[in-house]
């Protein structure tokens, strides 16, 4: 593809974002390619650049235009005059000339031209604006991180590394690393989770032998300390509630080394079918699948029976934004109240699975007091009967992440990771234990 064709094509997928706004983008772009097969791997590659920088930077390209709504052709035209291109050049990209956009119309050029030749910040913009949050998350997260709340969102605004957990029913992290290597991918132990690698850069890894063989899941490094926390060994019995498309539970058959039970529980029966591939890719044996539904007796049945579980919450996902640009635009205020009721009901349910002495792992990765240490302390007073542990009591390696770099407060209780501090996606997680 042309530039001028690859700018066409970032276009279309913007439009198509920007008609879905409750839609994830990232599902949006695979299902745009899927139809759009002739564009190659390096075509993608590079149309995906120029749209996830509109999203990292949707705020201040709107606040630039002057609109609250401007158009797919107005926010790739402004992001790529923010990134160094000159107005001539984006002239010369929408010529309408083959697979070109249409050419520019005077009133976008008259809205473009004062872009020409500037960064994308400015002193003049509102700092929600700035760091491309909406304005009612602005307050809670400026409570969360006071003084270090600039250096916690410029790092959510960075793009993410690509971290790997190392599958140990397969292969060492040294073994696993000496295959990548042989792909040409060069791969460095992840700073906190003794299972992690970290790759930089965009990186073709799914086509690789390391990845279908199963030596390695892709997994942030957040992750990875979040299922370290459960402590799961083998033999033990382990239900993840909110399996999703398996990758905790993953980590966790892994501990286990494929002895005992582990469950692996979602109300989503696609999700859940999605996870059975990784599931075999790996290795996992000893996972068993369960569809949450409506009146269900599968918590009744299985009351006081495990000795770990795992609320990998649904959220906001705010400590996720570096991966989904796009998803710092979708919650609202009524989101997260509904959020903040789904979070309570599940740690009920949790709560009742759980035996005696045995532990309730709660995360989410979002960086919200609301979802994280208030939903904690509400749990805390409907059940007494759980108090809450250090999280090195679940991982030993949790002490060294209270010592890491960086200004960002610890929370009162549980453990709080973030991009600044750790490096990782924001995560939140509290070890809970049932009295004996």
């Amino acid at each position: 593809m042309t530039p001028a064709a690859r700018t066409e094509a970032a276009v279309a997928l913007v439009s198509e974002i920007l008609a879905a706004p409750r839609a994830p983008a990232d599902a949006l772009a695979s299902a745009f390619f899927r139809a759009r097969r002739y564009i190659g791997a390096a075509d993608r590659r590079a149309v995906s650049e120029i749209v996830w920088n509109v999203l990292r930077a949707r705020r201040r390209l709107a606040w630039w235009l002057g609109s609250p709504a401007p158009s797919s052709r107005l926010l790739v035209g402004a992001s790529l005059l923010l990134s160094g291109t000159s107005l001539l050049t984006l002239g010369q990209l929408f010529s309408g000339f083959r697979a070109a956009p249409a050419p520019l119309q005077p009133a976008e050029i008259s809205a473009l031209r004062p872009l020409e030749g500037h960064a994308p910040d400015h002193p003049a913009m509102p700092e929600p604006v700035r760091f491309e949050i909406p304005d009612w998350l602005y307050a809670p997260l400026s409570s969360r991180f006071g003084s270090a709340l600039g250096a916690e969102l410029e790092a959510l605004a960075r793009p993410a590394p690509l971290d790997l957990r190392v599958n140990l029913l397969r292969a060492t992290r040294a073994e696993a690393a000496a295959a990548l290597a042989a792909e040409g991918l060069a791969a460095e132990p992840t700073p906190f989770s003794p299972w992690g690698l970290r790759l930089s850069g965009r990186t073709p890894l799914m086509g690789g032998a390391a990845f279908r063989s199963g030596l390695v899941e892709v997994q942030d490094e957040g992750s990875q300390i979040v299922a370290l926390l459960v402590g799961a060994a083998p033999g033990m019995r382990v239900a993840d509630l909110c399996a999703g498309a398996g990758g905790k539970t993953l980590a966790l058959a892994m501990a286990m080394r494929n002895r005992g039970r582990i469950v692996a529980a979602d109300i989503s029966a696609p999700r859940l079918a999605a996870a059975v591939r990784r599931f075999k890719r790996a290795g996992a044996h000893n996972v068993e699948r369960h569809l949450l539904r409506a009146e269900d007796q599968w918590a009744s049945q299985n009351a006081e029976e495990f000795d770990r579980v795992l609320v990998d919450a649904p959220c906001t996902a705010t400590g996720a934004w570096r991966r989904r640009p796009d998803a710092r635009q979708r919650f609202c205020p009524a989101d997260l109240a509904e959020l903040l009721l789904r979070q309570s009901a599940i740690l009920d349910l949790a709560a009742s699975l759980v035996r005696k002495a045995g532990r309730l792992v709660y995360a989410t990765c979002s960086l919200l007091v609301e979802e994280n240490e208030a939903e904690v302390s509400l749990f805390l007073a409907r059940h007494p009967e759980f108090v809450p542990l250090p999280p090195e009591a679940g991982w030993p390696g949790a002490v060294a992440l209270a010592t890491a770099r960086g200004l960002a407060p610890a929370p009162a209780a549980g453990l709080l990771l973030t991009p600044a501090r750790h490096g990782t996606d924001g995560f939140f997680a509290a070890l809970l234990e049932k009295r004996g």
